[in-house]
Protein backbone atom coordinates (compact mmCIF):
# COMPACT_ATOMS: atom_id res chain seq x y z
CA UNK A 1 0.00 0.00 0.00
CA UNK A 2 1.52 3.25 -0.97
CA UNK A 3 1.91 5.72 1.79
CA UNK A 4 -0.29 9.11 2.54
CA UNK A 5 2.58 11.10 2.82
CA UNK A 6 6.69 10.18 3.15
CA UNK A 7 9.12 12.36 3.91
CA UNK A 8 12.57 11.36 3.39
CA UNK A 9 16.12 12.20 5.16
CA UNK A 10 14.57 16.35 5.19
CA UNK A 11 17.66 18.36 5.85
CA UNK A 12 17.46 21.76 7.43
CA UNK A 13 20.03 24.61 8.47
CA UNK A 14 19.63 28.08 10.11
CA UNK A 15 22.45 30.10 10.82
CA UNK A 16 24.92 28.65 13.59
CA UNK A 17 22.44 25.54 13.66
CA UNK A 18 21.17 22.28 12.22
CA UNK A 19 17.63 22.09 12.82
CA UNK A 20 17.38 18.92 10.95
CA UNK A 21 19.68 16.25 10.14
CA UNK A 22 18.12 13.83 7.87
CA UNK A 23 14.93 13.20 9.32
CA UNK A 24 12.36 10.62 7.91
CA UNK A 25 8.61 10.12 8.74
CA UNK A 26 6.09 7.55 6.90
CA UNK A 27 2.08 8.12 7.55
CA UNK A 28 -0.24 5.91 6.09
CA UNK A 29 -4.11 7.25 5.71
CA UNK A 30 -6.60 6.34 8.27
CA UNK A 31 -3.57 6.71 11.29
CA UNK A 32 -2.72 9.03 13.88
CA UNK A 33 1.36 9.13 14.08
CA UNK A 34 2.92 11.00 16.91
CA UNK A 35 5.70 13.23 16.79
CA UNK A 36 8.09 13.18 19.75
CA UNK A 37 11.15 15.05 20.87
CA UNK A 38 12.14 17.99 23.42
CA UNK A 39 11.67 21.40 22.26
CA UNK A 40 14.18 22.33 19.83
CA UNK A 41 14.36 18.65 18.72
CA UNK A 42 13.05 19.67 15.00
CA UNK A 43 9.71 19.29 15.55
CA UNK A 44 8.35 22.25 14.49
CA UNK A 45 10.49 22.89 11.86
CA UNK A 46 10.01 19.42 10.18
CA UNK A 47 6.51 20.74 10.15
CA UNK A 48 6.67 23.97 8.60
CA UNK A 49 8.89 22.47 6.09
CA UNK A 50 5.96 19.75 5.31
CA UNK A 51 3.50 23.06 5.33
CA UNK A 52 5.65 25.13 3.09
CA UNK A 53 6.44 27.63 5.08
CA UNK A 54 10.10 26.88 5.24
CA UNK A 55 11.95 24.99 2.04
CA UNK A 56 14.14 21.99 2.79
CA UNK A 57 17.77 22.38 2.15
CA UNK A 58 17.39 18.61 0.99
CA UNK A 59 14.85 15.58 0.84
CA UNK A 60 11.73 14.47 -0.39
CA UNK A 61 8.19 15.22 0.30
CA UNK A 62 6.18 12.44 -1.20
CA UNK A 63 2.03 12.64 -1.21
CA UNK A 64 -0.09 9.26 -2.34
CA UNK A 65 3.03 8.69 -3.96
CA UNK A 66 4.04 12.16 -5.96
CA UNK A 67 6.68 14.26 -5.01
CA UNK A 68 6.44 17.45 -3.92
CA UNK A 69 7.63 20.71 -3.82
CA UNK A 70 5.98 23.36 -1.49
CA UNK A 71 6.99 26.99 -2.57
CA UNK A 72 4.66 28.31 -0.02
CA UNK A 73 1.71 27.75 2.90
CA UNK A 74 -0.85 27.93 0.04
CA UNK A 75 0.96 25.40 -2.03
CA UNK A 76 0.73 23.05 0.77
CA UNK A 77 -3.03 23.79 1.52
CA UNK A 78 -4.05 23.11 -1.87
CA UNK A 79 -2.32 19.82 -2.05
CA UNK A 80 -4.05 18.74 1.00
CA UNK A 81 -1.71 19.79 3.98
CA UNK A 82 -3.44 21.22 7.16
CA UNK A 83 -2.40 22.63 10.18
CA UNK A 84 -3.57 23.54 13.49
CA UNK A 85 -0.56 25.86 15.17
CA UNK A 86 0.47 25.61 18.51
CA UNK A 87 0.17 29.80 18.48
CA UNK A 88 -3.08 30.23 16.83
CA UNK A 89 -3.05 32.20 13.42
CA UNK A 90 -6.32 33.87 13.78
CA UNK A 91 -6.87 37.91 12.71
CA UNK A 92 -8.73 38.85 16.04
CA UNK A 93 -11.08 41.55 14.88
CA UNK A 94 -12.33 38.94 12.20
CA UNK A 95 -15.05 36.72 13.63
CA UNK A 96 -14.69 32.68 13.03
CA UNK A 97 -16.52 32.94 9.79
CA UNK A 98 -14.27 35.28 8.60
CA UNK A 99 -11.21 33.67 9.82
CA UNK A 100 -12.00 30.37 8.42
CA UNK A 101 -12.83 31.78 5.09
CA UNK A 102 -10.05 34.33 4.97
CA UNK A 103 -8.50 34.57 0.98
CA UNK A 104 -10.86 32.17 0.01
CA UNK A 105 -14.30 33.73 0.64
CA UNK A 106 -17.37 32.49 -1.61
CA UNK A 107 -18.56 35.16 -3.67
CA UNK A 108 -22.06 34.59 -5.52
CA UNK A 109 -22.97 35.56 -9.63
CA UNK A 110 -22.09 39.28 -9.15
CA UNK A 111 -18.44 38.90 -7.79
CA UNK A 112 -19.33 39.82 -4.16
CA UNK A 113 -18.77 38.17 -0.59
CA UNK A 114 -21.56 35.21 -0.28
CA UNK A 115 -21.43 35.96 3.77
CA UNK A 116 -24.90 34.21 3.85
CA UNK A 117 -23.27 30.73 1.92
CA UNK A 118 -19.95 31.54 4.55
CA UNK A 119 -21.94 31.76 7.61
CA UNK A 120 -23.82 28.72 6.54
CA UNK A 121 -21.01 26.26 5.89
CA UNK A 122 -19.08 27.40 9.59
CA UNK A 123 -22.29 26.68 11.24
CA UNK A 124 -22.28 23.44 9.24
CA UNK A 125 -18.96 22.72 10.08
CA UNK A 126 -19.26 23.62 14.20
CA UNK A 127 -22.33 21.36 14.34
CA UNK A 128 -20.22 18.88 13.07
CA UNK A 129 -17.50 19.77 15.83
CA UNK A 130 -20.74 19.72 18.65
CA UNK A 131 -19.08 22.97 19.28
CA UNK A 132 -21.00 26.02 20.40
CA UNK A 133 -19.36 29.32 18.77
CA UNK A 134 -20.54 32.99 18.17
CA UNK A 135 -19.90 33.76 14.57
CA UNK A 136 -21.61 37.10 15.16
CA UNK A 137 -18.09 38.39 17.71
CA UNK A 138 -14.73 38.84 16.76
CA UNK A 139 -12.17 35.99 17.57
CA UNK A 140 -10.99 38.25 20.58
CA UNK A 141 -13.74 37.97 22.67
CA UNK A 142 -14.35 33.85 22.01
CA UNK A 143 -12.61 31.97 24.77
CA UNK A 144 -9.12 30.57 24.57
CA UNK A 145 -10.56 26.94 24.10
CA UNK A 146 -13.42 28.30 21.73
CA UNK A 147 -10.46 29.93 19.32
CA UNK A 148 -8.69 26.67 19.70
CA UNK A 149 -11.51 25.16 17.92
CA UNK A 150 -12.13 27.83 15.33
CA UNK A 151 -8.44 26.93 14.26
CA UNK A 152 -9.70 22.61 14.07
CA UNK A 153 -12.72 24.24 12.02
CA UNK A 154 -10.77 26.00 9.60
CA UNK A 155 -8.38 23.73 9.15
CA UNK A 156 -11.18 21.02 8.23
CA UNK A 157 -12.92 23.42 6.05
CA UNK A 158 -9.95 22.71 3.89
CA UNK A 159 -10.60 19.15 3.27
CA UNK A 160 -7.13 18.32 4.32
CA UNK A 161 -5.86 14.66 3.42
CA UNK A 162 -2.63 15.20 6.11
CA UNK A 163 -4.01 17.06 9.37
CA UNK A 164 -1.09 18.54 11.11
CA UNK A 165 -2.38 19.33 15.06
CA UNK A 166 0.73 21.13 16.71
CA UNK A 167 -0.30 21.03 20.86
CA UNK A 168 -3.88 21.51 20.42
CA UNK A 169 -4.58 20.09 23.76
CA UNK A 170 -3.19 22.77 25.62
CA UNK A 171 -5.69 25.56 25.89
CA UNK A 172 -8.51 22.27 26.95
CA UNK A 173 -10.04 21.32 29.74
CA UNK A 174 -9.79 17.57 29.74
CA UNK A 175 -13.67 17.40 28.45
CA UNK A 176 -12.47 19.33 25.52
CA UNK A 177 -9.70 17.56 24.84
CA UNK A 178 -11.78 14.12 24.95
CA UNK A 179 -14.10 15.88 22.37
CA UNK A 180 -11.17 16.70 20.37
CA UNK A 181 -10.15 13.01 20.46
CA UNK A 182 -13.61 11.78 18.79
CA UNK A 183 -13.62 14.05 16.15
CA UNK A 184 -9.69 13.01 15.36
CA UNK A 185 -11.09 9.38 15.89
CA UNK A 186 -14.03 10.59 13.19
CA UNK A 187 -11.49 11.71 10.81
CA UNK A 188 -9.75 8.62 10.92
CA UNK A 189 -12.56 6.85 9.96
CA UNK A 190 -12.54 8.90 7.08
CA UNK A 191 -9.20 7.98 5.77
CA UNK A 192 -7.43 11.20 6.99
CA UNK A 193 -3.56 10.84 7.88
CA UNK A 194 -2.84 13.20 11.04
CA UNK A 195 0.48 14.09 12.71
CA UNK A 196 -0.34 14.66 16.39
CA UNK A 197 2.74 16.68 18.19
CA UNK A 198 1.99 16.85 22.11
CA UNK A 199 3.69 16.99 25.08
CA UNK A 200 1.66 14.72 27.31
CA UNK A 201 2.62 11.52 26.95
CA UNK A 202 -1.13 10.02 28.16
CA UNK A 203 -2.99 11.69 25.30
CA UNK A 204 0.08 9.77 22.98
CA UNK A 205 -0.73 6.36 23.98
CA UNK A 206 -4.68 7.41 24.46
CA UNK A 207 -5.51 8.67 20.92
CA UNK A 208 -2.18 7.57 18.41
CA UNK A 209 -1.40 4.30 16.55
CA UNK A 210 2.55 5.01 15.70
CA UNK A 211 5.50 7.26 16.97
CA UNK A 212 8.16 8.82 15.51
CA UNK A 213 10.80 10.16 17.99
CA UNK A 214 13.34 12.42 17.13
CA UNK A 215 15.95 14.65 19.32
CA UNK A 216 18.75 17.17 18.37
CA UNK A 217 17.37 17.26 15.11
CA UNK A 218 17.84 13.68 14.01
CA UNK A 219 15.61 10.49 13.47
CA UNK A 220 15.60 8.19 16.68
CA UNK A 221 12.84 5.88 15.94
CA UNK A 222 9.37 4.97 14.81
CA UNK A 223 7.32 2.65 16.50
CA UNK A 224 4.43 1.36 17.39
CA UNK A 225 2.42 2.57 20.56
CA UNK A 226 1.61 -0.78 22.09
CA UNK A 227 4.90 -1.56 21.92
CA UNK A 228 6.08 1.23 24.04
CA UNK A 229 5.85 2.71 27.07
CA UNK A 230 6.39 5.89 29.11
CA UNK A 231 9.74 5.47 30.27
CA UNK A 232 11.05 4.31 27.46
CA UNK A 233 9.60 7.52 25.15
CA UNK A 234 10.86 9.45 27.45
CA UNK A 235 14.73 7.66 27.23
CA UNK A 236 14.59 8.24 23.32
CA UNK A 237 13.29 11.89 23.90
CA UNK A 238 16.52 13.02 26.07
CA UNK A 239 18.91 10.89 25.45
CA UNK A 240 18.46 9.31 29.13
CA UNK A 241 16.52 7.73 31.96
CA UNK A 242 14.23 11.05 33.20
CA UNK A 243 14.77 10.59 37.58
CA UNK A 244 11.83 11.49 39.26
CA UNK A 245 9.61 14.30 37.29
CA UNK A 246 9.29 16.59 40.09
CA UNK A 247 11.90 17.09 43.18
CA UNK A 248 11.05 16.54 47.06
CA UNK A 249 8.58 19.09 48.09
CA UNK A 250 10.32 21.33 50.80
CA UNK A 251 8.31 21.84 54.21
CA UNK A 252 7.74 25.49 54.92
CA UNK A 253 8.32 26.10 58.96
CA UNK A 254 5.26 26.89 60.75
CA UNK A 255 7.55 29.65 62.07
CA UNK A 256 7.43 30.90 58.44
CA UNK A 257 7.25 34.34 57.56
CA UNK A 258 4.25 35.71 55.65
CA UNK A 259 5.48 37.75 52.57
CA UNK A 260 2.38 39.05 51.21
CA UNK A 261 -1.17 39.14 51.72
CA UNK A 262 -4.07 40.81 49.40
CA UNK A 263 -7.55 40.97 48.87
CA UNK A 264 -9.16 41.54 45.98
CA UNK A 265 -12.38 42.62 44.90
CA UNK A 266 -13.15 42.53 40.79
CA UNK A 267 -16.43 44.26 40.70
CA UNK A 268 -18.56 46.01 43.22
CA UNK A 269 -21.08 43.54 44.83
CA UNK A 270 -18.40 40.59 43.80
CA UNK A 271 -16.85 38.14 46.15
CA UNK A 272 -13.51 39.66 47.88
CA UNK A 273 -10.95 36.97 47.24
CA UNK A 274 -8.25 37.08 49.63
CA UNK A 275 -4.99 34.99 49.97
CA UNK A 276 -1.32 35.27 51.71
CA UNK A 277 2.09 33.24 50.89
CA UNK A 278 4.36 32.25 53.00
CA UNK A 279 8.28 32.92 52.51
CA UNK A 280 9.73 29.94 50.70
CA UNK A 281 6.17 28.72 49.76
CA UNK A 282 5.06 27.08 46.65
CA UNK A 283 1.24 28.02 46.38
CA UNK A 284 -0.99 26.62 43.66
CA UNK A 285 -3.57 28.48 41.59
CA UNK A 286 -5.99 25.43 40.59
CA UNK A 287 -9.44 25.20 38.76
CA UNK A 288 -11.08 24.82 35.07
CA UNK A 289 -10.01 27.16 32.20
CA UNK A 290 -11.83 30.08 32.72
CA UNK A 291 -11.98 29.93 36.38
CA UNK A 292 -10.92 33.33 37.29
CA UNK A 293 -7.17 32.04 38.51
CA UNK A 294 -4.97 34.17 35.74
CA UNK A 295 -7.38 37.17 36.44
CA UNK A 296 -6.70 37.30 39.95
CA UNK A 297 -2.87 37.52 39.53
CA UNK A 298 -2.97 40.45 36.70
CA UNK A 299 -5.22 41.84 39.51
CA UNK A 300 -2.78 41.80 42.02
CA UNK A 301 0.14 43.52 39.76
CA UNK A 302 -2.05 45.47 38.35
CA UNK A 303 -2.30 44.49 35.04
CA UNK A 304 -6.11 44.72 35.24
CA UNK A 305 -8.35 47.20 36.86
CA UNK A 306 -10.54 45.88 39.96
CA UNK A 307 -13.22 47.48 42.41
CA UNK A 308 -10.46 47.32 45.72
CA UNK A 309 -7.48 45.92 46.32
CA UNK A 310 -5.41 45.97 49.62
CA UNK A 311 -1.68 44.79 49.79
CA UNK A 312 0.40 43.83 52.13
CA UNK A 313 4.16 43.39 51.40
CA UNK A 314 6.24 41.84 54.70
CA UNK A 315 2.87 43.79 57.06
CA UNK A 316 3.65 46.77 55.39
CA UNK A 317 0.46 48.54 53.18
CA UNK A 318 2.08 48.91 49.02
CA UNK A 319 -0.08 50.51 46.65
CA UNK A 320 0.49 48.54 43.06
CA UNK A 321 -1.25 50.74 40.49
CA UNK A 322 0.68 48.74 37.25
CA UNK A 323 2.99 46.16 36.66
CA UNK A 324 6.05 47.98 36.95
CA UNK A 325 5.08 49.15 40.52
CA UNK A 326 4.76 45.45 41.04
CA UNK A 327 8.11 44.89 39.91
CA UNK A 328 9.83 47.55 42.14
CA UNK A 329 8.24 46.26 44.98
CA UNK A 330 9.95 42.69 43.91
CA UNK A 331 6.42 40.45 42.18
CA UNK A 332 6.58 39.45 39.26
CA UNK A 333 4.74 37.55 36.29
CA UNK A 334 5.62 35.14 33.88
CA UNK A 335 2.94 35.11 31.67
CA UNK A 336 0.50 32.90 30.38
CA UNK A 337 1.16 33.52 26.58
CA UNK A 338 5.02 33.35 26.11
CA UNK A 339 5.03 35.14 22.63
CA UNK A 340 2.15 37.75 23.19
CA UNK A 341 2.90 39.14 26.85
CA UNK A 342 5.98 37.59 27.59
CA UNK A 343 9.01 38.23 24.96
CA UNK A 344 9.56 40.85 22.22
CA UNK A 345 10.37 38.48 19.70
CA UNK A 346 12.60 40.30 17.20
CA UNK A 347 14.59 41.42 20.12
CA UNK A 348 17.95 38.86 21.15
CA UNK A 349 18.06 36.70 23.57
CA UNK A 350 19.95 39.32 25.52
CA UNK A 351 17.78 42.23 24.96
CA UNK A 352 14.51 40.09 26.18
CA UNK A 353 16.49 39.22 29.30
CA UNK A 354 17.71 42.58 30.40
CA UNK A 355 14.36 44.30 29.80
CA UNK A 356 12.99 45.05 33.29
CA UNK A 357 15.85 46.13 34.79
CA UNK A 358 17.39 48.22 31.83
CA UNK A 359 13.17 49.48 31.79
CA UNK A 360 13.87 50.90 34.94
CA UNK A 361 17.32 52.47 33.90
CA UNK A 362 16.15 54.92 31.62
CA UNK A 363 17.79 58.31 31.63
CA UNK A 364 21.09 56.68 33.28
CA UNK A 365 23.73 54.74 31.68
CA UNK A 366 23.41 51.14 30.86
CA UNK A 367 26.47 48.70 31.62
CA UNK A 368 26.23 46.57 28.53
CA UNK A 369 29.31 44.62 29.58
CA UNK A 370 28.00 43.37 32.93
CA UNK A 371 24.55 42.69 31.33
CA UNK A 372 26.20 40.65 29.46
CA UNK A 373 28.19 38.46 31.57
CA UNK A 374 24.86 37.87 33.88
CA UNK A 375 22.77 37.27 30.56
CA UNK A 376 25.20 34.45 29.44
CA UNK A 377 25.19 32.86 33.02
CA UNK A 378 21.42 32.97 33.03
CA UNK A 379 21.35 31.65 29.84
CA UNK A 380 23.52 28.73 30.93
CA UNK A 381 21.69 28.56 34.11
CA UNK A 382 18.31 27.73 32.38
CA UNK A 383 19.66 25.79 29.62
CA UNK A 384 18.53 27.76 26.39
CA UNK A 385 19.73 26.14 23.41
CA UNK A 386 21.15 28.77 21.35
CA UNK A 387 24.54 29.32 18.96
CA UNK A 388 24.26 33.05 20.73
CA UNK A 389 23.20 35.45 23.17
CA UNK A 390 22.83 37.50 19.90
CA UNK A 391 20.01 34.88 18.51
CA UNK A 392 16.89 36.59 17.80
CA UNK A 393 14.19 34.71 20.01
CA UNK A 394 11.30 33.76 17.10
CA UNK A 395 13.90 31.90 16.03
CA UNK A 396 14.01 29.48 18.70
CA UNK A 397 11.62 26.69 20.09
CA UNK A 398 8.91 27.38 22.34
CA UNK A 399 10.30 25.73 24.91
CA UNK A 400 13.51 27.98 24.34
CA UNK A 401 11.50 30.86 24.01
CA UNK A 402 10.37 29.79 28.34
CA UNK A 403 13.57 29.23 29.14
CA UNK A 404 14.25 33.09 28.18
CA UNK A 405 11.14 34.37 29.83
CA UNK A 406 12.37 32.69 32.93
CA UNK A 407 15.39 34.31 32.56
CA UNK A 408 14.21 37.60 32.28
CA UNK A 409 12.55 37.28 35.72
CA UNK A 410 15.79 35.27 37.30
CA UNK A 411 17.71 38.32 36.09
CA UNK A 412 15.13 40.71 38.59
CA UNK A 413 15.64 40.18 42.11
CA UNK A 414 12.20 39.49 42.95
CA UNK A 415 10.47 38.01 46.23
CA UNK A 416 7.79 36.99 44.77
CA UNK A 417 7.74 35.08 41.70
CA UNK A 418 4.09 33.87 39.60
CA UNK A 419 4.40 31.37 37.07
CA UNK A 420 1.31 31.15 35.05
CA UNK A 421 1.49 27.87 32.92
CA UNK A 422 4.73 27.60 33.04
CA UNK A 423 5.13 24.54 31.12
CA UNK A 424 2.78 24.60 28.92
CA UNK A 425 4.05 23.33 25.12
CA UNK A 426 6.87 22.13 27.04
CA UNK A 427 8.80 18.61 27.03
CA UNK A 428 9.42 16.09 29.81
CA UNK A 429 13.01 17.03 30.19
CA UNK A 430 12.81 20.90 30.19
CA UNK A 431 10.01 20.42 32.62
CA UNK A 432 12.31 19.07 35.19
CA UNK A 433 14.25 21.31 34.62
CA UNK A 434 11.85 24.41 35.19
CA UNK A 435 10.14 22.34 38.10
CA UNK A 436 14.50 22.15 40.02
CA UNK A 437 14.48 26.20 38.98
CA UNK A 438 11.52 26.50 41.44
CA UNK A 439 12.39 24.54 43.83
CA UNK A 440 15.69 26.41 43.98
CA UNK A 441 14.37 30.21 43.90
CA UNK A 442 12.20 28.72 47.25
CA UNK A 443 15.65 27.77 48.66
CA UNK A 444 16.65 31.03 48.77
CA UNK A 445 13.58 32.60 50.13
CA UNK A 446 11.62 33.86 47.15
CA UNK A 447 8.07 32.67 47.36
CA UNK A 448 6.39 30.88 44.47
CA UNK A 449 2.87 30.86 42.64
CA UNK A 450 1.90 28.80 40.18
CA UNK A 451 -1.09 28.74 37.86
CA UNK A 452 -1.01 25.34 36.33
CA UNK A 453 -4.17 23.17 34.66
CA UNK A 454 -2.17 20.54 35.28
CA UNK A 455 -3.33 18.45 38.14
CA UNK A 456 0.22 16.55 38.46
CA UNK A 457 2.07 19.96 38.54
CA UNK A 458 -0.27 21.46 40.99
CA UNK A 459 0.27 18.07 42.99
CA UNK A 460 3.95 17.16 43.12
CA UNK A 461 5.12 21.14 43.59
CA UNK A 462 2.95 22.47 45.83
CA UNK A 463 2.66 23.12 49.91
CA UNK A 464 -0.93 25.08 49.82
CA UNK A 465 -3.36 25.06 47.52
CA UNK A 466 -6.35 27.33 46.29
CA UNK A 467 -9.16 26.34 44.03
CA UNK A 468 -10.87 28.85 42.03
CA UNK A 469 -14.59 28.56 40.43
CA UNK A 470 -16.64 30.77 38.46
CA UNK A 471 -14.17 34.02 38.82
CA UNK A 472 -13.23 33.19 42.54
CA UNK A 473 -11.63 31.16 45.27
CA UNK A 474 -13.47 28.64 46.69
CA UNK A 475 -11.32 26.18 48.75
CA UNK A 476 -8.07 26.19 50.21
CA UNK A 477 -6.21 23.19 50.68
CA UNK A 478 -2.94 21.80 52.31
CA UNK A 479 -1.03 18.54 52.76
CA UNK A 480 -2.92 15.31 52.72
CA UNK A 481 -5.98 17.33 51.17
CA UNK A 482 -4.37 18.40 47.85
CA UNK A 483 -5.31 15.36 46.07
CA UNK A 484 -6.92 15.12 42.68
CA UNK A 485 -10.38 14.43 43.70
CA UNK A 486 -10.48 17.21 46.18
CA UNK A 487 -9.40 19.62 43.84
CA UNK A 488 -11.62 18.74 40.82
CA UNK A 489 -14.48 18.79 42.98
CA UNK A 490 -14.04 21.89 44.24
CA UNK A 491 -13.00 22.99 40.73
CA UNK A 492 -16.66 21.58 39.50
CA UNK A 493 -18.83 21.95 42.18
CA UNK A 494 -20.01 19.01 42.33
Amino acid sequence: MIPLLQLKNIRKSFPGVKALDGVDLTLQSGEIHALLGENGAGKSTLMKILSGIYQPDEGEIILNGDTQKFKNYRNAISAGIGIIFQEFSLIPYLNATENIFLNREIKNKFGFLDKAAMTYQAKKLFKGLEIDINLSVPISQLSVAQQQFVEIAKALSLNAKVLILDEPTATLTPAEAEHLFQIMNDLKLQGVGMIFISHHLDEIFEVCDKITVLRDGQYISTTNVKDTNVDELVALMVGRKLEQAFPEKLTVPHDAPTLIEASIQHKKDDPIDTFSVKQGEILGFAGLVGSGRTELALALIGASKCHTKSVKLQHKNIKIKNPSDALNHGIGLLPESRKTQGLVLPFSIERNITLNKNEKKLGLLINHKNDLKIVLEQIKSVGVKTPSHETAVNTLSGGNQQKVVIARWLHNPCKILIFDEPTRGIDVGAKAEIYEIMQQLVIKGVSVIIISSELPEILGLCNRVLVFRSGHIVAELAGENINSQNIMLEATGN
